[in-house]
């Protein structure tokens, strides 16, 4: 796959860096690194290092004044329920982010545009990238417009699964079960099909390229049905 222009993604995050080289960095893989011989500190993992902890300080900060009364505890495991890999994958498609990260040809081969670890990692390095070249308020507007806005359906979807078991075991209709339906595609490109089930009637259901995503999805899925 070619990868889209840099350009196109600055618009899309409304963010224009003055150090394009940094940005660049950010959305290359160490797969295209190697393959192109480019130093290993051109690749993403330091600028998402630095990111990932701007990332904690702007959602902590966020949650503790959103949430007077909450515990250290809760407040812990919701923040680490917002900046989990699956959540910033989640957050990452609301503009594409997949077709623009720099990938070695076997990475692609493989299915690495589809994978949340590294649609993740780079989600974090753009904030690396941002806070280097524009400081704070920058990355933390990045922040708040991507990851911290509509929180409460987001956090339904990123604890689906948890808050789906909650529901079911409360009504105490039956076992909540999930249940595979079909897989297709090639071993580096799946496709799964889940049910969510209370004994043997199904409430949801979703598709992923892992069982963990799809069984995510039919959780939601089923959520959302539940509550109407």
């Amino acid at each position: 796959m070619q990868q889209k222009p840099i350009e196109e993604l600055e618009q899309k995050i409304g963010y224009q860096f003055q150090n394009k080289l940094l940005f660049k960095q950010a959305l290359t893989h160490s797969s295209f690194a190697n393959e192109q011989k480019i130093n290993k500190s051109e690749d993403y993992e330091r600028l998402e290092f630095l990111g990932d902890a701007v990332l904690e300080l702007v959602s902590s900060e966020f949650l503790f004044q959103e949430n007077k009364e909450m515990p250290e505890g809760k407040l812990t495991r919701m923040r680490a329920s917002i900046v989990c890999e699956q959540a910033l994958a989640y957050c990452a498609k609301q503009f594409g982010l997949e077709s623009y990260i720099l990938l070695g040809v076997g990475e692609e081969r493989t299915g690495g545009r589809t994978k949340d670890s590294i649609i993740s990692d780079v989600m974090e390095a753009i904030i690396g990238a941002i806070y280097l070249d524009g400081g704070m308020e920058p990355s933390a507007a990045f922040i708040h417009r991507f990851i911290l806005s509509d929180l409460e359906h987001k956090q339904l979807f990123y604890d689906a699964k948890t808050i789906l078991q909650e529901v079911v075991q409360q009504k105490n209709e039956g076992k909540l079960h999930y249940e595979l339906i079909r897989e297709s595609g090639p071993d580096h490109d799946k496709l799964f099909v889940v049910e969510a089930r209370i004994d043997e009637k199904k409430i949801g259901e979703g598709t992923g390229k892992t069982k963990k995503a799809a069984e995510q999805q039919a959780a939601y899925e089923a959520l959302v049905s539940l509550k109407r």
